[in-house]
């Protein structure tokens, strides 16, 4: 009798512990996922301190036609982020996509310095003429600046 109920507590004990072991693993996996999202920001949803004061997120709209500036580096620029209504600065250093251009759409990961100016580590430029992302594509309809039927998005 008391083989058959040690066996039956060793087994309750086994996957009370197996449960535990898969729970901590599903908490660690979560935990993974959420630390690598990166939200995507309009320049006037940021002006609105929508956006994570510390972390890194994304922001998306037009660069301002005149707002590029290179530095002497060749590497280092600044330029404006704009969804005709807000305005975001960006600072980024590294190699622009090909695409990149005044007046076109842009998305530019990174984080929002102390001094209001965005430090993008990544610049992602559209594909051509009829393109942006879908996400910078509306908040610019959202804020006005963009008519309905201009451009085209990827489906989600």
């Amino acid at each position: 009798v008391y083989r058959i109920l040690f066996v039956h507590v060793a087994a309750a004990w086994m996957s009370m512990f197996l449960y535990l072991v898969m729970a901590g693993y599903a908490a660690l996996v979560l935990n993974a996922l959420r630390s690598n999202l990166v939200f995507f920001f309009s320049p006037t949803q940021v002006h609105a301190h929508e956006a994570p004061s510390s972390g890194s997120f994304r922001v998306g709209g037009l660069v301002r036609a005149g707002s590029v500036e290179r530095a002497a580096d060749g590497l280092t620029l600044r330029f404006v982020v704009t969804d005709t209504v807000r305005e975001v600065p960006v600072a980024y250093t590294g190699l622009l996509p090909a695409l990149f251009r005044e007046g076109k759409g842009v998305v530019v990961a990174g984080t929002m310095g102390a001094d209001g100016v965005f430090r993008a580590t990544e610049v992602l430029a559209k594909h051509d003429e009829n393109y942006m992302p879908p996400q910078a594509a509306d908040a610019l309809r959202q804020a006005g600046a963009l008519p309905s039927a201009t451009l085209q998005t990827e489906a989600r």
